[in-house]
Parts: structure tokens; sequence; C-alpha cells
């Protein structure tokens, strides 16, 4: 039986995703279920390479020990190492395949999506859980053509989503609502709740904001 999946994605690159993923990869393995962490595409020059000689993303890696598991490349089949403002070492199923430019890679992504689901599916069919995590933001309207990591790999896995925002930048509230703005109907529907990350202080300062927050997007803040 293939495993129930839940998809955590940010407003912006740093809101706290990788973090929330690993977070609930350790309370769900405390709780007794098997759980793996997966994301299709990762960007990071600070690669791990894992016991076989493969490379994968170190957010994935410590998703995977705080997992109980052993880092896998599957969890991270994707994974762009920069070599310039406009070009990336593309390195797949944990090998360094090829070099291109952002034009490049955009055209390429939607071919990359078989390797992506097989890899997915495989690892999904050894869980109960699998807790995903998005790229940057899904509500780059410029760059959701062919998505492979934040709304089209929750619609390639059916897996509800949980937003999350960083309140210390600033703007939390404009961020999440113009995510939500910024998404398709069926997109919005997927999106379950929303996590305001890195607050400190009186929560009931949050009150209106929160009230006001979930009356403008139908979706309840969930901690």
């Amino acid at each position: 039986m293939k495993a129930k999946p839940i998809m955590i994605q940010g407003t912006a690159s740093s809101s706290g995703k990788s973090l929330m993923t690993a977070a609930l990869c350790r309370i769900f393995h405390q709780d007794g279920f098997r759980v793996a962490p997966f994301k299709a595409q990762n960007m990071s020059n600070n690669s791990f390479v894992t016991s076989d000689g493969l490379e994968m993303g170190r957010a994935q890696v410590v998703q995977a020990y705080a997992a109980g598991l052993e880092p896998d490349i599957r969890m991270n089949p994707v994974l762009l190492k920069p070599s310039s403002d406009t070009g990336s070492q593309v390195v797949l199923q944990g090998k360094p395949s090829f070099i291109m430019n952002a034009k490049e890679w955009h055209d390429t992504r939607n071919r990359l999506r078989c390797t992506i689901k097989e890899c997915y599916e495989s690892i999904a069919l050894e869980n109960e859980i699998m807790v995903i995590e998005g790229a940057g933001s899904p509500a780059e309207i410029n760059l959701k053509e062919n998505d492979i990591v934040n709304m089209g790999m929750a619609n390639m896995a059916d897996s509800p989503v949980i937003i999350v925002g960083d309140i210390d930048r600033g703007g939390v509230f404009a961020s999440l609502v113009g995510t939500m703005e910024l998404l398709e109907n069926d997109e919005r529907a997927r999106v379950k709740g929303f996590i305001i990350n890195k607050f400190r202080g009186d929560t009931g300062l949050l009150k209106d904001g929160l009230e006001k927050l979930e009356e403008i997007t139908s979706v309840p803040v969930l901690g």
C-alpha cells in the first residue's frame, strides 16, 4: 500500500520548509510510522555523498535521519549545483549528468517528471507516510509552467499542502494572502493550513491578524 503524503510549501526560500519537513518526519517516526522525506528538486552546492558514492541535498539527509532512515538518493532525485549566475550542474539520481543554463533548465524540467515520479513512487511503496518539501514559492507565476517541485509535485502525489510563512521577514500576512491569490483554484483546494514560522512573544498580538487571514483565505492557521 502506497504511503499517504503531506506536503510543506513556503511563501519564499528560507521560510522554514526544510525544518518543518524534518520536524514532521521526526514526529511521525516517534509515533511509530514508517515515514520518509522527499524533495523532487533541490538547489545547493553543499551536497552530501551517500555510502554508495552518490550525491543528494543535505536537507534531505537531515530529514532522513529525523525519520530514522539512511539517506537515499530517491529522496532527492534532482539536485542543481549552481556554477554561475545563469548555469548549474544537474545531478540526476545522485550522479552529475550535465550542465545547462537557466533557460535550458526550464525547458528540460518536464522531461524529468518521469524520473521524479519513479523515485517518489518507489520510496512511497516502502513507507506509510511521505513528507514532501517544495522549493522556493508555489506562486512564482513566471516559473509555474512544467513545475515539478511545488504544486506540480503536489498534483503528482495527490497531496494536501501546508504553506509556511516566516514572520521574521515582515509582511507574513501579505505573503500568505498573495501566495493564495496567485494559485489556481485546484491548487488552492490542496492548501489545508498555514504555519507562521519564527514567531516569538505574545501570540495574543497576532489574534486579529490571524482571524482576518482566515477570513480572507478560508484556510486555518495551524500554528
